[in-house]
């Protein structure tokens, strides 16, 4: 039998797009073990990395080279209901994490993201200051803070409007307008007021594997090239589809979706990746190119004859 020499990964909280992304960016040059409180693959074991002592004693067991803490709560509106328990996942647990790395003496990798800043400029680098405003934003936040000034090595990554997993993953911006399509909807509601920059799921992945080769440790902004606007985003979608005829987009502003999602929002989510750019190390593509590029490699077969 052949001897494997890899380098191990734990990737704790990987059951959702992002798991699955990376799980596909990692899998063949790294020796994996992924855990979730939803065990939705095969590839993954349980674990409620909420619960310390068991995180520590399964990453323990597996002695990796590296720790992942890819899992939160993400639902803006849930966090505002469930405060405490978004807490206790988004930055207890980041907590648990920075605990455990430390006492391995392993790099952590932590996922944070743009929603952590107010929306008072229309861009923002590595270095602008966050200013959250909601609970989902807070917790992040706090869990990245306890990172920069606990972890012994680490590397943090803020995502911007994330786009990925597929059919069965995707409960983003992209994968609730794909299911409108479906439902045979051909008029769209799209917010007027809402700026950002998408985030294919595979290619941040891939740009984190090249800064853990380049031990660039650390905090990035990690988004794709370009930034954009929910109007831009659903336009370009509609057009990779081939609808840009059959559907109608009625711009609305977001106290059209109060109720619905009434969690508070930045104005603007634009992110640039500086440190990325200086270091000579962004390889992410420009988001029209990856959102073609995530509809042709995970919607293609779910689409046949659907639309």
């Amino acid at each position: 039998m052949k001897q494997t020499n890899k380098l191990k990964i734990y990737m704790a909280g990987s059951g959702g797009m992002l798991g699955e992304a990376f799980y596909r960016v990692f899998k063949d040059d790294f020796q994996l073990k992924c855990s979730d409180k939803d065990v939705n693959v095969s590839w993954l074991s349980f674990l409620d990395f909420r619960d310390y002592e068991s995180y520590k004693k399964d990453v323990s067991d597996f002695k990796p080279d590296y720790l992942f803490h890819l899992g939160a709560y993400t639902d803006l509106e849930f966090c505002e209901k469930n405060i405490d328990d978004t807490y206790l996942t988004n930055t207890i647990a980041a907590e648990n994490a920075v605990y455990i790395a430390n006492e391995l003496n392993i790099p952590l990798l932590y996922i944070s993201t743009a929603g952590i800043f107010d929306g008072a400029k229309n861009l923002y680098d590595d270095w602008d200051m966050p200013n959250p405003l909601g609970h989902y934003a807070r917790s992040k936040y706090m869990g990245e803070r306890f990172v920069v000034e606990h972890a012994n090595r680490y590397i943090i990554c803020r995502a911007g409007w994330m786009m990925g997993g597929g059919p069965s993953k995707d409960k983003k911006y992209i994968g609730k307008l794909i299911k409108q399509l479906v439902s045979g909807k051909r008029e769209l509601f799209i917010v007027n007021d809402k700026d950002g920059t998408p985030t294919f799921t595979v290619d941040f992945a891939r740009n984190v594997k090249l800064l853990f080769e380049k031990q660039y440790w650390g905090l990035y902004n990690l988004v794709c090239k370009g930034q954009t606007s929910r109007m831009e985003v659903a336009r370009e979608l509609v057009s990779v589809l081939g609808l840009t005829d059959q559907v109608k987009m009625t711009e609305v502003n977001s106290e059209y979706f109060k109720d619905t999602y009434f969690a508070p929002r930045p104005p603007c989510e634009r992110l640039v990746n500086k440190k990325l750019d200086l270091r000579g190390i962004n390889i992410m593509r420009d988001w029209q190119e990856a959102l073609k590029d995530y509809i042709d490699l995970y919607f293609k077969d779910y689409l046949k004859d659907k639309l």
